[in-house]
């Protein structure tokens, strides 16, 4: 067998010489038999019709020739002996005796030569294994094409035949011809066929893929390097304590017997790490190589989703091979792997997948993998940067595999806040169709709010930051299992600070905050929506971002009475999103102007509702006093009298942006009456009920 750290780099398969004696050996005995055909003359057989002789003589393997029973006869000598001119060159019986011997004895070498072995692994009689031989051939001595040709009775060089392999070798049997006989089920030989012309008629040609192995060069098929990835296993101490005993517990599933294929199932990491790792291992502790094999790149049409089944289960028998088949976010439903590994024959291993799949035929087992534990990613921050309260941060915040924490700790040069700043680039989301990314940069100091709801504020960034102590340390999360996430509903009208909140909460714990476009969310189709959902969290449980649902009365509404399908359904995509937000491990806030539209369900799983109520007096005028930065040319502006007017916080800050292109444009300092005429355009925008005084200015300000 060859040795799994060889695959695919062209290394022959077994000792280069004794393959060599063996090929030329089988070549001699192959030229003998031409010989003799051409001697018998194949042309005087045109006049006894379709039937074919029966070669006489020994075979290789010594036994004499004889149809196998239940196969047709169809190979009597017919026709007139041979010509005059060939009888002088006729081949004897001890010639191809001899010549037999010499492959027996070419034969008897350990491990034997590459065309017995695929012979014997691949099932193949010997008159298909000399029928290959027959196609190998042409392609390492070309020159055997000429008494291909003469022996079929032609005079330019031709390729063999059906036909040819049926008068010209021992044993023949038509069933090597079926569809089902192993030179065409694994695809060893390609037929050619002109319009009108009969099977035994067309053209042979060995597959690249074969002719390579039967010459000693045992590397991976093309057409499957291109769209698989070698799995490297790595160090024996790169995987973490809990995902080593699961790559052994895949190990032990594969030496049962009748369960060939385990589903590896759980959440992916930030870049799908921890599985193929797992995989990896478990391969390489089975002597295997583990390849993956993405199913977003298998065919759709069912003959070329056949084809390639059919090529890896041939290479997983001429290589050491394990296939790790990556579903990634496909669905239970979609029928692409299932089709796949149903023609596979039981070659595939692994199947990788966030959630079982009930379509595979014979129960798979199924194994669940989840990433490194807290306890386990703090070990390996430690080791990189010691002891401290940074490298538990890191543990906490960031669900990495340990190998991507090596990585990142070495580019970030013992620089705990370069690694931080690392692991939230490797962490984001590639979710621009769902969700946009913010960027945040308004601190505490920005942020206007009543006393109680900046006190909330302050407890959730206080608790996403102390996981680890409580439920590792203090040893709640062994007594918790669901609800370990952080949920929080900022209720209250438009402009009141939810989304600046929001953005306060990203820049305080330094990640990301994705607000979700629910345009691209829901969709009509049914499954599409949970679908997308499903994506979104799985994307954020890396632990780098903050997901934001604005408007999430739309998402998270409250279940119906079911009356027809429509109501079924849209109850579904409910109770899918309260299990996924009380699953889900991150920070993820909910903004809504209707907390009396929201589930009553939904509301109990949320950790903190916070409410945001419109800007009193004093409230805006603070506001007004920071929505002007420094740097900001202005007269004297009447803060007391802009706290007049009813404007929420989100409007001050349009009316604030918008006064100071006025003065841009005027060439001028902010002004009083620049700002009051802004004011006005914003009411008016917003069609809110005003009157002309409320945005005179007479000059004074007020006391």
């Amino acid at each position: 067998m060859t040795d799994p750290q060889s695959v695919g780099v062209g290394e022959p398969a077994g000792p280069e010489e004794a393959n060599s004696r063996f090929l030329a050996a089988s070549l001699a005995w192959l030229r003998l038999l031409l010989r003799r055909r051409i001697a018998d003359g194949p042309a005087s057989e045109e006049s006894a019709g379709p039937a074919y002789r029966q070669p006489a003589g020994p075979v290789p393997d010594g036994s004499a020739p004889a149809a196998r029973p239940g196969r047709a006869r169809l190979f009597r000598r017919t026709g007139p002996g041979p010509s005059p001119v060939a009888a002088g060159r006729r081949v004897t019986e001890q010639q191809i005796e001899a010549a037999a011997r010499a492959v027996r004895d070419a034969e008897e070498v350990s491990p034997p030569p590459p065309l017995v072995q695929l012979a014997d692994r691949l099932g193949l009689s010997r008159f298909e294994r000399d029928t290959l031989l027959l196609c190998v051939a042409a392609e390492l001595d070309p020159s055997i094409t000429r008494l291909y040709a003469r022996a079929q009775g032609n005079e330019r060089p031709a390729p063999p035949t059906f036909a040819l392999a049926l008068a010209l070798l021992p044993d023949p049997a038509w069933d090597a011809l079926s569809p089902q006989g192993g030179l065409r089920y694994w695809r060893l030989l390609e037929i050619t066929r002109t319009v009108g012309q009969g099977l035994v008629a067309g053209a042979l040609r060995a597959d690249e893929r074969i002719v390579n192995h039967v010459k000693g060069l045992n590397h991976l098929d093309d057409r499957l390097a291109l769209l698989i990835e070698r799995l490297d296993p790595g160090p024996a101490e790169e995987l973490p304590p809990s995902q080593q005993a699961v790559a052994d517990e895949i190990v032990r599933t594969w030496r049962r017997p009748g369960v060939p294929l385990v589903q590896l199932v759980g959440p992916d990491g930030p870049d799908g790490a921890g599985k193929r790792a797992v995989a990896a291992r478990a391969a390489a502790a089975s002597g295997l190589v583990a390849c993956r094999l993405p199913t977003g790149l298998l065919p759709a049409a069912p003959a070329e989703s056949d084809e390639l089944a059919r090529l890896w289960q041939r290479e997983s028998v001429l290589l050491p091979l394990a296939l790790y088949l990556d579903a990634g976010d496909a669905g239970p439903g979609e029928p692409g792997p299932a089709r796949f590994l149903a023609r596979t024959g039981g070659s595939a291993r692994l199947l990788a997948g966030r959630e079982s799949r009930p379509d595979l035929g014979p129960a798979p087992a199924v194994v669940e993998l989840a990433p490194p534990t807290p306890a386990e990613r703090a070990e390996a921050w430690r080791a990189e940067y010691g002891p401290g309260g940074q490298t538990d941060a890191l543990a906490a915040q960031f669900g990495l595999e340990l190998s991507a924490i090596r990585e990142v700790a070495a580019a970030a040069a013992g620089d705990p806040a370069a690694a931080w700043r690392a692991c939230r680039l490797r962490t984001r989301p590639r979710l621009d169709a769902l969700a946009q990314r913010l960027e945040t940069r308004v601190t505490w100091e920005d942020i206007v709010l009543p006393e109680d709801a900046r006190r909330a504020l302050r407890e959730i960034a206080d608790q996403l930051a102390h996981r680890t102590t409580v439920y590792e340390t203090w040893g709640f999360g062994e007594r918790v299992t669901r609800g370990l996430g952080l949920g929080a509903l900022f209720a209250g009208p438009s402009g009141a600070g939810k989304t600046m909140a929001a953005e306060v909460l990203a820049q305080h714990l330094r990640l990301d905050l994705y607000r979700i476009d629910l345009s691209a969310v829901v969709s009509k189709y049914i499954g599409e929506t949970e679908k997308n959902l499903g994506r979104l969290f799985d994307a954020a449980e890396g632990g780098g971002s903050i997901l934001f649902f604005d408007e999430a009365d739309a998402l998270f509404g409250k279940r119906s009475e079911v009356k027809d399908a429509h109501d079924r359904y849209a109850n579904i995509e409910v109770n899918y999103l309260l299990q996924r937000m009380e699953s889900h491990r991150g920070l993820a806030v909910l903004a809504t102007n209707l907390r009396s539209a929201l589930d009553g369900a939904f509301l109990r799983r949320l950790r903190f509702i916070v409410e945001f109520e419109f800007p009193g007096p004093d409230q805006r005028r603070e506001i007004w006093e920071k929505a002007f930065p420094a740097a900001a040319p202005r007269d004297a502006l009447d803060y007391r009298r802009l706290a007049r007017l009813p404007a929420s916080g989100g409007m001050i800050r349009n009316i604030a942006l918008n006064a100071a292109f006025l003065a841009a444009a005027a060439r001028s300092p902010i002004t009083m009456p620049t700002v009051l005429a802004a004011a006005r355009s914003e009411f008016l925008k917003l069609e809110l009920p005003m009157t002309e005084r409320d945005f005179a200015w007479e000059g004074t300000p007020e006391r």
